[in-house]
């Protein structure tokens, strides 16, 4: 039985060192943390969320929620820590993500089967077999060793994250709770916007100073790759003055209960802890500098005293042209005992890194076993997620999301719409997966 070693303790690293060490396979587990962090990360422990602190809809007919479903069905460590430390969110599943880092950094610790080793890494052994989970921010050492001694071209995308404020400083004689269309619970606060309001609040923020990306290569400024599920807000409202009206300001479904109307634009912040202390701006990633930031944000109504606990990052992400280099097991093609996992593969999003992560940590357990692999149906979301990563689709290989396009078609139309077909893709895709053997 060969070594078996993870590199990268994210969602995907843990993901994948947790399902092989649950298959009786011992595990090292390199993590260059606490003792070197990247600009995006903050805090020591394990699966850090950088962005966001939700992991999008929990609804089997969405397609991350029917991926959700199939990683909770398979025993996943990642979706256990998530319904854990969940947060209200309407529809959605957030965390709490200091508790989400924590449930998961305690069950990989004491795991007798994982060995946490805390140092940077900047090859692997050619004699193991390896999952290399260093994540969209990988180290300029082990990037080099990926590109020049495992020959794997990289690309490069920028990623952006959320400001957070502190609740205490919201005016709630402005901003209220609900939710969209009354669905769920009143769990997002709102801060709605007069037209005037948001003329005076676009103008600022398209005109507004961003912060310079010294710390990561790029050809030039004007030429960044945006991924769109996190494009900065400016970005975004340049595009047209109506844009963000219907974008994550677009105030459809939302009424004031003081005046029962719609407002031209509504802010929604959400819940970013179980103490509702903290509420992230959704959509609201930005490049702006952290004094253009406060100004122009607090033009908001409500949040124009608003207490900025963290500011809005920028940051380069790097992922692997894929298709034709790695295989529906997340391993390369050309090196078998060599495995791939998260957002560098070009999958896209916390629970699509932890599905990597899951498919990579069983087969590289496979692999390191010698019993064979586990190639998942594509009728599957997770075997969809690994035919797109191995395949690719038309045009130009770019990081996915999960999304109903990738997974296998029905055989017969179904009546109803599109609720009604996806409603049936998953019911299809968690009866195939039953018969699945991990």
């Amino acid at each position: 039985m060969k070594q078996l070693t993870v590199y990268g303790a994210g969602l995907a690293g843990c993901e994948a060192a947790w399902q092989a060490a649950k298959r009786g396979i011992a595990v090292r587990l390199v993590e260059m943390k606490p003792n070197k962090k990247t600009p995006a990360h903050h805090a020591d422990g394990f699966a850090e969320l950088v962005c966001s602190n939700s992991l999008r809809s929990d609804s089997v007919t969405n397609a991350v929620g029917l991926l959700k479903e199939e990683l909770r069905r398979l025993g996943s460590l990642i979706m256990e820590a998530a319904d854990a430390t969940r947060v209200a969110a309407g529809s959605a599943l957030a965390v709490d993500r200091e508790q989400f880092s924590a449930y998961i950094s305690e069950k990989i610790r004491s795991c007798p089967l994982i060995t946490v080793e805390e140092r940077e890494a900047d090859r692997i052994d050619d004699a193991e077999v390896s999952v290399i989970a260093t994540g969209p921010l990988t180290s300029d050492a082990m990037a080099d060793f990926i590109a020049r001694d495992l020959g794997c071209a990289g690309l490069h995308f920028f990623d952006a994250a959320a400001p957070i404020v502190d609740f205490s400083t919201v005016n709630m004689d402005v901003a209220y709770f609900a939710s969209r269309y009354n669905k769920g619970d009143a769990d997002y606060l709102n801060c709605p916007m007069t037209r005037e309001q948001y003329d005076a609040f676009y103008d600022a923020l398209i005109t507004a100073e961003e912060a310079q990306l010294k710390e990561f290569d790029r050809d030039s400024q004007k030429d960044l790759k945006v991924f769109e599920g996190c494009m900065p807000i400016e970005v975004m409202a340049r595009r047209g003055r109506d844009t963000l009206r219907f974008g994550p300001m677009k105030p459809v479904g939302l009424c004031d209960p003081r005046t029962g109307k719609e407002a031209y634009a509504v802010v929604q912040l959400r819940r970013e802890n179980e103490a509702g202390t903290m509420f992230n701006l959704v959509g609201f990633q930005t490049h702006l500098t952290f004094p253009e930031q406060r100004r122009v944000f607090r033009l908001i109504p409500g949040l124009e005293n608003a207490e900025f606990l963290r500011y809005g990052v920028m940051h380069r992400n790097t992922y692997l042209a894929s298709p034709g280099l790695l295989t529906p097991t997340y391993a390369m093609k050309n090196r078998p005992d060599v495995f791939f996992a998260g957002q560098m593969t070009g999958v896209e999003g916390y629970v699509e890194s932890a599905g990597s992560g899951f498919v990579a940590g069983v087969n590289a357990a496979k692999r390191a076993a010698e019993t064979g692999e586990t190639v998942f149906p594509e009728e599957t979301m997770l075997g969809a997620m690994a035919a797109y990563v191995s395949r690719g689709g038309m045009g130009e290989f770019v990081p996915m999301n999960a999304n109903f396009g990738i997974i296998k078609p029905l055989q017969t139309r179904v009546k109803g719409g599109k609720a009604a077909r996806n409603e049936r893709l998953a019911e299809r895709s968690l009866e195939i997966l039953s018969a699945v053997e991990i």
